[in-house]
């Protein structure tokens, strides 16, 4: 097997690598609040600021490290403009809920520059204007479409056939006052004023259960317990299935170049297209006075292709357009779960919920959402909080949606069914464990068991289960993150089984080939 060229800059987000966090403590004794927020990332820690302002007593429970999750891999653009949603919001759920949906995002917008200024946080804010764009003719009639559609929701758009991007377009939809920003200064800023009203927060403490009652319970993997009278899952993709999200959300990874570029060189605006493998454009200010291209796209599901080669095409795309830019100095990856109606589910968790909640869905846009969620959120749960006129576009029982969601469902679970039940009958990657190359992973079938191994560039070898402990799917190797990734939930693993991202909860099981497992 022959090792591909290596792929260009740091393995790292640059939203993780230009920030420090002080550490949380870990659940070491079983406590109680009023609400316990399951997920740190954009999602729960604004959820768990919104309901401390309404004076509860919050308890945040993270797996890892708040806000380096999704959170600290988002391009972190701050958009009510959102590629070409409105247009099939208003084909899916007509005219007034495009309405409804453009003042919530709005809102969620004009929130974030508003806690910025409050608490005064040094987050990169900067207010620029949004696009969606056609790569080129052919898609015009889209974004047309789409331009006309943003504008009877609401927004303040208009249709250009030019943009400052330093190569032609098919034609763009502008909105102005968008918002650009940090994620990671704007989120442990947040954190830290969240601890300052009482919040108290707890990391590396996954959550594994939860008991539904009055009051409920949610326990982590050391045992440990949070007793409250509400709960919010803001995990991303939730980690319980209470109302058959699973079948309503499909997700979706994306890869991010980076690269410096002089600061008048730089797009000012922040631009999108569904065209190209679909491309996202930002930048963001650097230390030393230039600033940092900031490119997405290559959307594919986990486990699945090459995403090294991909990598690869999207850090050429960079160069090819933007010719001023240096050579790439970061690289990362995100993921986003797409709902089948467009809508994102925040809401009582299921039909019978009476104090669980749920944040899900974002379909790429977790910024604003999160956020919207956090208002949200607040408003059903903290007594006192007006109610917002959005809460049913958002509710997760929402009435109508198995209609309309039909198509996308039946898509999503097809897909799921393709992995769980094609991935068994297909042979093995490789025939025999001698064939993984340092460096590379691959599934093997080891007396009769399907085992996913890593050879380690020194050439120790390390096995895991190939089974994914959520619903059981086969996992795949992602070389380019060194991961395992399950094509069916988006489940992602280390290459010693640990969970690296839900819905999983429990690590892949260690196998020793030497003592005839597996």
């Amino acid at each position: 097997m022959n090792h591909p060229r290596p792929l260009p800059g740091l393995d790292e987000s640059f939203w993780m690598d230009s920030t420090d966090a002080p550490e949380h403590p870990p659940l070491a004794s079983d406590t109680d609040a009023d609400v316990v927020v399951i997920g740190g990332g954009i999602a729960g820690l604004s959820t768990a600021w919104e309901l401390a302002r309404a004076g509860r007593n919050v308890v945040v429970l993270e797996a890892d490290r708040i806000a380096s999750g999704v959170t600290g891999y988002t391009t972190a653009k701050v958009s009510a403009l959102q590629s070409l949603v409105y247009d099939r919001l208003r084909r899916t759920r007509g005219v007034d809920a495009t309405l409804l949906y453009a003042a919530s995002q709005l809102d969620a917008v004009d929130r974030v520059a508003g806690i910025v200024e409050e608490l005064g946080i040094a987050c990169d804010l900067e207010r620029v204007s949004a696009y969606s764009y056609a790569a080129g003719p052919e898609s015009r009639h889209l974004i047309e479409a789409e331009a006309r559609a943003a504008a009877d929701a609401g927004l303040d758009v208009a249709y250009v056939s030019e943009t400052e991007l330093p190569f032609p377009v098919g034609g763009a939809v502008r909105a102005e006052g968008q918002a650009q920003f940090h994620p990671r200064k704007y989120l442990l800023a947040l954190a830290r004023d969240l601890v300052a009203q009482g919040g108290r927060v707890f990391e590396r403490s996954r959550v594994t259960g939860l008991s539904e009652g009055t009051p409920c319970r949610v326990t982590v993997e050391s045992g440990r317990s949070v007793t409250a009278r509400d709960v919010v899952v803001a995990t991303h993709y939730p980690v319980f299935d209470r109302a058959m999200l699973f079948a309503r959300l499909s997700p979706r990874r994306e890869l991010v170049v980076a690269a410096p570029i002089a600061a008048e060189l730089a797009p000012k605006g922040m631009y999108i297209t569904e065209d190209e493998g679909k491309r996202s454009v930002r930048s963001t200010p650097l230390d030393d006075g230039r600033r940092l291209l900031i490119v997405t796209g290559e959307s594919f599901t986990p486990g699945t292709g090459d995403p090294g080669e991909r990598f690869r095409r999207l850090d050429a795309w960079l160069h090819e357009r933007f010719p001023a830019a240096g050579p790439t100095a970061y690289r990362w990856a995100a993921q986003d779960n797409d709902p089948s109606d467009t809508v994102p589910l925040i809401g009582p968790f299921h039909i019978g919920a009476r104090h669980t909640y749920v944040a899900t869905g974002f379909g790429g846009w977790g910024m604003t959402g999160g956020v919207l969620a956090g208002r949200l959120l607040t408003s059903l749960i903290a007594d006192g909080v007006p109610p917002l006129p959005w809460a049913e576009l958002y509710d997760p029982r929402r009435l109508g949606s198995a209609v309309r969601e039909a198509g996308s469902l039946l898509g999503a679970q097809a897909e799921v069914a393709k992995h769980f039940v094609g991935d068994r009958l297909s042979v093995s990657h490789l025939d025999s464990v001698s064939q993984v190359v340092p460096g590379t992973g691959a599934v093997v079938r080891v007396k009769g068991r399907r085992c996913a191994v890593y050879r380690e560039p020194d050439g120790t070898v390390r096995a895991v289960s190939a089974r994914c402990t959520h619903l059981g799917c086969l996992v795949a190797f992602n070389e380019a993150e060194t991961a395992w990734e399950c094509p069916c939930h988006g489940s992602r693993f280390g290459v010693d089984g640990s969970v690296l991202q839900g819905p999983a909860v429990r690590p892949l099981e260690e196998l020793d080939l030497d003592d005839g497992q597996g």
